[in-house]
């Protein structure tokens, strides 16, 4: 908790000391102890001061587990997150619970889901090791990511996380499975190339994920990562084209509709394209694309970014057609393109005839049947 206080700029942490209280200045944030919340929760807390927070749900509220106030609030506040009030919450402070709609949409990693306040003295450990990993998952991503790394990444972010690496280490090997893979696809050797990007794809979740459980993202560290993944993208289609046209070999069909030096051109100015269109979005709508509708959120699972491709290409070389791929690749980028560009226009109609353009995911969830 002391980490994520310091994320939200909150540098003074001390035991609850009754009898000092009248000394506080500005905002506090009381907490107990035997308690841990997800990092989101905090700006909602200060936002709307004075505020508590219940451990359990609209519903059934439960005990008070922390509390934001003012120094003219603070013993009141203590109070009443000790346990120790002889009166309820007052009815002029505003009083949350993880279920509230307003802690339920995650802008920053594009999912709706109920953020985490659990008693650690009777939450098992390794049930809140698997809330604060699964808190820390994108929603809307490719299906690799969604499905198929959750388990083996929630293992090496434990492993890891043990042994005090820290995701700047784990973001610089993974840099250095980006150029292995880069000089096997170079040099024709696919199949390895492959095991090396698969490999630097994996410790691509990993890294983020061990920086949002332990607290340690830094700036630094989100333009190291991010950084590499805009950049290294294209340098693979490259050395993948490069091998293919060294290579003393019979044209495949597909190279009848799109020819090698014509796929490589339409992947690479398809990649800085899809981001334009995507940043387009954003500059437009304030939001991501991929959460307008349920559509755009699962059609970014398959959508023809870097892991998609490789599922492709991995197709590909176990088929024994790696050019075949090459171009498969390049026709699922031109159909990608087609889509964005057309969600990008219809956003922009729906927004002149009057309609409000919003992540569905920002809207109340469904009522349970």
């Amino acid at each position: 908790m002391i980490r994520i206080g310091r994320r939200f700029g909150i540098t003074d942490v001390k035991a609850w000391a009754p009898g000092e209280e009248a000394a506080a200045e500005g905002l506090t944030l009381v907490l107990r102890t035997d308690t841990i919340i997800e990092d989101r929760i905090v700006p909602a807390l200060f936002k709307r001061a004075p505020t508590v927070l219940h451990r359990g749900t609209q519903a059934v509220p439960g005990p008070v587990v922390a509390a934001c106030v003012d120094g003219e609030h603070l013993s009141r506040a203590g109070a009443l997150v000790e346990g120790t009030a002889k009166e309820a919450v007052p009815a002029d402070w505003v009083s949350l619970t993880a279920d509230a709609h307003e802690l339920s949409y995650n802008e920053f990693l594009r999912k709706r889901a109920v953020p985490f306040v659990l008693n650690i003295d009777v939450t098992p450990v390794h049930e809140i090791e698997q809330r604060m990993f699964g808190a820390s998952y994108k929603g809307a991503t490719d299906f690799v990511t969604k499905w198929l790394w959750p388990r083996p990444a929630l293992r090496a972010t434990r492993w890891c996380a043990a042994r005090g690496i820290s995701p700047n280490q784990v973001t610089a090997l993974s840099a250095i499975f980006v150029l292995m893979a880069m000089w096997m696809f170079w040099i024709g050797q696919f199949g390895l190339g492959l095991v090396f990007a698969w490999a630097m794809t994996f410790l691509d979740t990993v890294d983020g994920k061990l920086a949002r459980v332990t607290v340690t993202s830094s700036k630094w560290g989100n333009v190291f990562d991010h950084g590499i993944d805009m950049v290294h993208p294209p340098f693979w289609y490259w050395a993948w084209w490069n091998a293919l046209g060294m290579m003393n070999r019979e044209a495949g069909p597909l190279e009848g509709i799109l020819g090698l030096d014509a796929s490589f051109a339409v992947i690479v100015a398809g990649y800085v394209a899809g981001r334009l269109l995507e940043g387009a979005f954003i500059a437009l709508f304030k939001f991501e694309m991929h959460v307008w509708k349920p559509f755009d959120f699962w059609f970014r699972a398959v959508t023809a970014r870097r892991n998609p491709n490789l599922a492709i290409l991995l197709v590909a070389v176990i088929a024994g057609v790696p050019a075949e791929g090459f171009v498969a690749v390049a026709l699922w980028t031109i159909a990608g393109l087609i889509v964005h560009g057309v969600r990008l226009i219809q956003a922009v109609v729906a927004r002149s005839r009057g309609a409000a353009v919003e992540s569905f995911l920002s809207e109340p969830a469904p009522a349970a049947a």
